[in-house]
């Protein structure tokens, strides 16, 4: 297997959870689950009326004493019958579908809602590959089973049970030849069970790793083509393709096992009815009716058996599906939500150590105190740690020892309860543009916001293209509407900064990528969501240093110097040898914005 595997996974939860989550499902929809019930009760009693009719049929005709008309109107009774189990079976179909949908509604409304309750480094750590799965193939094979399978095993199942109580009642030794075919079914399921949860799982992992290395391909295709890197990547996706086709291959053998011996399974007791019950009236011990409701009994029970059987796989795959679906929650509960108001803005980083993978700590015992309305630099050479403290004090994860509090509550925590929104902002290089209308945009920042509060904070940030836009707020952004370039979606973060407003921005080089021309446009409006706020700068440009009230250099995941920029100048510390360094880079020819990103992001 490729090295993919040693890749940090979301986890799957265990049977216990899976089961517990079903029966939410379940309970969610009482009322309808009773409808279903009652509906396929009746249904299946109606059913078990027409083998008895014909087998009454039978044996008034075999002893001679029945007329005509007698027959007819048994005729016209089990035509009734007939009638009935299909007006209810109609309806018990209609109901089970409308629960599925329902269902499967709340099923995708909690997998939004767990997925966006995530911590960042986890989804970091585990690739999209991964998440995109569950939230789409997982969720559309539980789609699957809610819709048509459940429905279908549920009303073949009730089948089953009363046909065979049916049997029983009609003669205890046609029903013991019935039961003929327990045996062998239970050994094939028990032993198909046993096995297919794992293969399933694997089989949805490999599918997980094939996503990821195709999303890996198709991002990183300049780097791979720039290095030289195709066969390998080539290479990488045949190895994950490979471990698909094996784990295809695992569940299908345990398939080619279970269908011949559950088929042969349900073939026995019609054999073994007709041959018996044969033997039983030439002896005189039972009637030819009661042999031949007998094994339309027995004809019967082939259909609801082949339905449950066609969805076995499905039932399995949906239910492997399910475990990593409820595997998200696992990971969201992780983070332990508070409520609690800060009692100011202060923000305290107390002994903070954090690791990307492992035991090696990128941060090494930080602490920080970010007083309200500072102005804050961040410095440091590459891979001292500096985007990652940025991180953490936005909320995006939690560290691993020590804290990040905000006014005495843990960041990580506010975060979690989505209450970190209006206090602390972090605004990076990556500026998304959602599908849909600009005010849907703005609105996510705040949901409450008017028109003309979004249109002020369009202008605040120059954004004077808003105001040309034919729809106005209405216009539709992304694919199928209009595309804003790079300083536009920008300019739109921002403007959802301002309907936040948070009392601490922290930056990341947020204009590292942006043509020269473009970065002085970004830079201007960013000036407008700097103003009365906590800024914490991550700056990777000394220039943003020199202007700060106080300047913080890391150096290996810890804080070395701290103080204004005179006085560390002053130290010929480790920020001054920086600041020379800077300042002879100046008189060098510029590095564009991409080599500029490359270097101070190649280990932060």
């Amino acid at each position: 297997m490729s090295g993919s595997h040693d890749v940090p996974r979301l986890p799957v939860a265990d049977s216990s959870a899976v089961r517990r989550a079903c029966w939410r499902l379940l309970k969610d929809d009482g009322p309808a689950m009773v409808k279903i019930i009652v509906l396929t009760c009746l249904a299946s009693l109606a059913g078990l009326a027409s083998p008895w009719l014909l087998g009454r049929i039978v044996t008034e005709v075999e002893q001679g004493d029945t007329m005509a008309s007698q027959v007819d109107r048994l005729a016209m009774t089990v035509l009734v019958a007939a009638v009935a189990q299909l007006v209810l079976t109609r309806y018990a179909r209609a109901h089970s579908h409308r629960f599925g949908e329902r269902a499967l509604s709340r099923l995708r409304e909690d997998v939004v809602d767990r997925t966006l309750a995530l911590p960042a480094r986890v989804v970091e750590q585990a690739g999209t590959g991964d998440l995109v799965t569950r939230s789409s193939v997982d969720v559309g094979t539980v789609a699957s089973t809610l819709r048509n399978a459940a429905p279908d095993v549920f009303i073949a199942m009730v089948q089953v049970l009363f046909i065979l109580v049916a049997v029983f009642v009609l003669h205890p030794l046609l029903g013991l030849c019935a039961l003929a075919g327990l045996p062998p079914v239970w050994w094939a399921s028990r032993w198909y069970l046993a096995r297919a949860r794992e293969a399933y799982l694997a089989e949805g992992t490999a599918a997980s790793d094939v996503a990821e290395a195709l999303n890996a391909t198709a991002q990183g295709a300049r780097t791979i083509e720039a290095f030289g890197l195709r066969e390998s990547r080539v290479l990488h996706t045949d190895r994950t393709i490979d471990t698909t086709y094996r784990a295809g291959r695992r569940t299908l053998f345990l398939r080619t096992v279970l269908f011949p011996v559950t088929g042969f399974a349900h073939s026995l007791p019609v054999a073994l009815v007709l041959l018996v019950g044969g033997f039983a009236y030439l002896d005189g011990a039972v009637g030819l009716g009661v042999v031949v409701a007998g094994s339309l009994y027995m004809w019967q029970l082939v259909d609801p058996l082949d339905r449950a059987l066609a969805w076995v796989e499905q039932l399995q795959r949906s239910g492997a599906s399910f475990a990593r679906i409820e595997g998200i929650g696992v990971v969201a509960e992780e983070t332990v939500p508070d409520t609690r108001q800060p009692a100011d803005d202060r923000i305290e980083v107390s002994g903070v150590r954090y690791a990307y993978h492992g035991t090696h700590d990128v941060l090494d015992g930080v602490d920080l105190t970010v007083r309200p309305g500072e102005r804050l630099a961040v410095v440091g050479a590459s891979g001292a740690g500096k985007s990652t403290l940025g991180k953490l004090m936005s909320g995006v994860g939690a560290p691993r020892r020590g804290s990040i509090e905000v006014g005495g509550v843990p960041v990580a925590a506010l975060a979690a309860a989505g209450a970190l929104g209006n206090r602390i902002v972090l605004i990076t290089q990556e500026h998304h543009v959602f599908l849909g209308t600009l005010r849907e945009n703005l609105a996510m920042a705040a949901p409450e916001a008017a028109d003309d509060a979004m249109l002020a904070a369009l202008a605040s940030v120059d954004a004077d293209w808003s105001q040309e836009l034919q729809d106005g707020l209405d216009t539709h952004l992304g694919a199928g509407g209009v595309q804003l370039d790079a300083a536009q979606a920008q300019q739109l973060t921002l403007a959802r900064v301002l309907l936040a407003d948070p009392h601490t921005l922290i930056l990341d080089e947020a204009t590292a990528l942006l043509d020269p021309t473009t970065a002085r446009q970004a830079e201007r409006a960013m000036a407008a969501v700097r103003t009365d706020r906590t800024v914490i700068a991550i700056a990777h440009r000394l220039q943003t240093a020199q202007d700060a009230d106080r300047v913080a250099v890391m150096q290996d995941g810890r804080i070395v110097e701290l103080g204004t920029h005179d006085e560390l100048v002053a130290a010929k510390g480790t920020y001054a040898a920086l600041w020379r360094s800077w300042n002879g880079q100046d008189r060098r020819p510029a590095k564009t914005g991409a080599q500029s990103e490359r270097d101070d992001h190649a280990c932060d």
